[in-house]
């Protein structure tokens, strides 16, 4: 895996791009710790998005994951979230909803085998 750091993700709602926290992960061989979704983001203001809207997650970089997963962390209740085509849909209630991507990169051959993985926070605000 190149570079020294997980690829960066980015996220496009409406035509605009924004970026994401890059948390925990492991990478050639280092695994860095950090805080939680809510923690790591307290001092980011949430990305404003209207109920229902589609957004596209973004990552520039080869190869793409092979295993990827979307959770929405609302009041300390967490569920998983589907991604179609590496696009999910706001939530249609209002209130501020936390988001982690984690992404896989597992050996095709060996299962077990992880090459890296990253996890990466945003937070969205539906009005």
């Amino acid at each position: 895996m190149s570079g020294s750091k997980p690829p960066s993700v980015s996220i496009k709602i409406d035509n605009k791009q924004y970026d994401t926290q890059l948390g925990t992960y492991c990478w050639n061989a280092e695994c860095v710790d950090t805080v939680g979704p809510v923690e790591l983001l307290k001092e980011k203001e949430p990305i404003q998005v209207k109920a229902g809207e589609q957004i596209t997650l973004n990552m520039d970089y080869t190869p793409k994951p092979n295993e990827i997963h979307l959770s929405q962390i609302e009041n300390d209740d967490e569920v998983e979230i589907e991604v179609n085509h590496n696009q999910f849909i706001a939530p249609n209630e209002k209130g501020t909803y936390f988001y982690v991507y984690s992404v896989w990169w597992i050996d095709e051959e060996d299962e077990n085998l992880s090459h890296g993985d990253a996890f990466y926070a945003f937070a969205l605000e539906v009005k």
